[in-house]
């Protein structure tokens, strides 16, 4: 039998460490960033930014006063037994976490403005479940502040528009949303249909560590290329100016109808918040980032 208290309190435990400690290849990506950069306005930034950073680890406290809306991402794997019960425990954790990190209430009634507190709510904390060959299953823990999901958007073009129409349209989205997404970004694309699949994909593919590639050249090659775009921007660090505006593009895709082409962006704040859950089938659970 699961032991549901135990697999609840280590899913609170990725819920902290996504909260407070910024995974070390975006750590590392900003402190490149740094050296690369050639104004002190930008430097400025970005040495403000990894101050913040190690003001919260050390003393343990949320890496951004908005603590987000914290999504959860499972891949379950067909032979793994226990999928059930530890879905079951995310909202118990999540309830546990926002009161003792603590996390800021972030749920608001869409009419209403009703906050019950804790995180919670019809149809959350958002939880999204796909299955894959295997026996194991992981919980990826993204916390996604309302800055930068602000900039989020899905580009419903025409298969005649195709791919160079989107690589167009986001290097305009991105020049107006300047520093309104706490950039340097990183950004998620989800390609393929319908479009509500495209956007989990593009949600998932922030779980992906910087400097990772598709494991398509194709896709790998288009990942490159749109960083490449972006960066050309100048919009730089906060949105002051300066040569890093993207740390990093991760692409997903599926297939596409052939009369449509919808393509998902999901935007991330420089504070690329992220932890994982690995749950073996013998309930041997670790914790990472």
């Amino acid at each position: 039998m699961i032991d549901t208290a135990s697999v609840a309190a280590r899913i609170e435990e990725a819920i902290l460490k996504a909260s407070i400690l910024i995974p070390k290849d975006v750590e590392d990506a900003l402190a490149r960033a740094l050296q690369r950069e050639e104004t002190e306005v930008a430097r400025s930034q970005l040495r403000a930014v990894l101050e913040d950073v190690r003001i919260a680890r050390e003393e343990r406290r949320p890496i951004c006063q908005d603590t987000g809306i914290v999504s959860f991402y499972v891949t379950a794997g067909y032979d793994f037994p226990h999928t059930g019960g530890i879905v079951r425990q995310i909202e118990r954790a999540l309830v546990g976490a926002t009161k003792g990190i603590p996390l800021r209430p972030n749920t608001a009634h869409p009419l209403t403005g009703a906050n019950p507190g804790d995180n919670t709510g019809p149809n959350m904390p958002m939880t999204d479940v796909r299955f894959v060959a295997g026996d194991t299953l992981t919980i990826d823990v993204l916390p996604k502040g309302g800055g930068s999901e602000n900039q989020s958007f899905l580009f419903m073009l025409t298969p005649a528009e195709g791919i160079r129409g989107f690589r167009k349209r986001l290097v305009d989205h991105v020049q107006k949303a300047s520093g309104k997404p706490c950039p340097p970004l990183v950004l998620g694309i989800g390609l393929g249909s319908p479009a509500d699949l495209a956007m989990r994909l593009a949600k998932r593919a922030l779980a992906r560590p910087l400097g990772s590639h598709h494991a398509e050249k194709e896709i790998s090659d288009l990942e490159k290329a749109i960083l490449e775009d972006l960066n050309e921007l100048g919009v730089g660090p906060l949105g002051l100016g300066g040569k890093t505006t993207i740390l990093d593009v991760h692409v997903e895709y599926t297939y596409r109808h052939p009369a449509s082409y919808p393509v998902a962006l999901a935007v991330q704040c420089w504070a690329d918040r992220r932890s994982r859950v690995t749950v073996t089938r013998d309930l041997d659970v670790r914790v990472e980032q």
